[in-house]
């Protein structure tokens, strides 16, 4: 074969070579890509929270403003000057940080000093997400981890600064007067006095203010309606699996029937709406498989409903959430996606 031919050859083969590689892009995994970005996904899920927020600041006044904020500087900040002193790329532009901050605002009660929610953002981010490597490799969630170092550092505090004069005017007063009796402003705490006996109060009177203007508790508790309308778009965007916020909630609602508790109520008071859409759906932090959520989402429940009706706590909500990320890893074990080529009886198609 002659120089010519030879180089005829290789010139096709290049020419080949190259289409090919238009084609198809060689590299390492995935090979597959998502158009969303963690920018894009941090954004929509704060968006979905915007209403939330408004309708909170609006019930509890300038004190519920600055815990939130005070907890966004803490997150944020806390994230900044971490990954400035490990000499790491600055990643505040991707929100994450920032969506830690609101989210563990929107757990704690309105009328905490300043300090707490700075302090608990920063542990949120130091704790909760950079110790484990940063974004992705955190087991627990951030936002929660947060709350918990707060509830566990300053518990008197925790239970205690909830809101005098709710400011919405929604909400049920004759309901208000009653709860004021008790030595806590939780319906929650409420229900559990009802049960030992200690307060006569129906549990339906709760559904209206619950649902659209609830000022008890903590600053994410407001209404169930916004967090509904968060959820709401949280599927229109197909950001989060369906499977756990309504395999949680209809735990609950199941158990706390058997347990002779009403089941709306139940559903609507403390932090289980906003815990079973926004925080046990947390990307990272629960299982991958559908199954696994299903497993995931019913274990939060049943651990919600143990710690309601028998321990000294009247919510339960973030402690089955971290309970049940800790046991995500043995989840994702053995319920595994089943490879692609082979049977559900293991055998090679």
């Amino acid at each position: 074969m002659g120089n010519k031919a030879v180089a005829e050859r290789q010139k096709k083969f290049d020419s080949k070579a190259r289409i090919s590689e238009e084609l198809f892009h060689i590299g390492v995994s995935p090979h597959i890509r998502d158009r969303d970005t963690t920018t894009k996904i941090m954004g929509w899920v704060i968006i979905a929270l915007i209403p939330l927020t408004a309708y909170s600041i609006y019930i509890g006044g300038l004190s519920t403003f600055i815990v939130i904020v005070s907890s966004l500087v803490g997150a944020v900040g806390c994230e900044y000057v971490l990954q400035r002193l490990m000499h790491k790329p600055v990643t505040i532009n991707d929100l994450s940080a920032a969506l830690t901050g609101l989210l563990l605002a929107l757990t704690l009660p309105p009328r905490l000093p300043f300090w707490m929610p700075l302090i608990g953002g920063a542990v949120a981010i130091a704790l909760g997400k950079q110790v484990f490597g940063g974004l992705g490799h955190n087991i627990f969630n951030p936002a929660l981890v947060g709350r918990a170092f707060l509830f566990i550092s300053w518990s008197k505090y925790m239970t205690t600064s909830y809101l005098d004069k709710p400011l919405a005017w929604v909400v049920n007063t004759s309901t208000i007067k009653s709860i004021n009796a008790v030595t806590s402003a939780t319906p929650l705490f409420a229900m559990s006095e009802v049960r030992k006996g200690a307060l006569d109060i129906q549990a339906s009177k709760y559904y209206l203010p619950l649902f659209f203007g609830n000022p008890w508790g903590c600053i994410g508790e407001v209404s169930a309606a916004l967090i509904i309308l968060g959820l709401i778009v949280l599927f229109a965007k197909r950001l989060i699996d369906w499977r756990i916020p309504v395999c949680y909630v209809g735990t609950v609602m199941l158990l706390s029937l058997i347990k002779g508790t009403d089941p709306i109520f139940s559903a609507l008071a403390g932090g289980l709406l906003l815990g079973a859409c926004f925080m046990a759906t947390d990307y990272v932090t629960n299982p991958m498989t559908p199954w696994g959520k299903v497993i995931f989402a019913v274990g939060c429940g049943i651990v919600t409903v143990v710690i309601r009706f028998y321990s000294h706590l009247p919510e339960g909500v973030m402690f089955s959430i971290l309970f049940m990320n800790g046991v995500t890893p043995v989840i994702d074990r053995f319920i595994k996606p089943r490879p692609y080529g082979v049977s559900k009886g293991g055998a090679k198609a």
